[in-house]
């Protein structure tokens, strides 16, 4: 099964990444830029719970 919708984002995405040449750095920095500009005021949500450490578990 085929989802119109997610194959139109997948395009999107792949034809923004090729402008970099699949390069990640370039196109987080592009992205970065284009939230600087957009005028919005972005709010940082905080990180997440992180899992307790499960080092006291033992394996055997």
């Amino acid at each position: 099964m085929t989802d119109p919708i997610v194959n139109e984002v997948r395009k999107h995405r792949d034809e923004h990444a090729r402008q970099f040449n699949y390069d990640l750095d370039q196109i987080f920095a592009d992205l970065m830029r284009k939230q600087e500009n957009s005028g919005r005021k972005l709010r940082r949500r905080k990180p997440s719970t992180t899992i307790e450490s499960t080092s006291s578990a033992r394996i055997g």
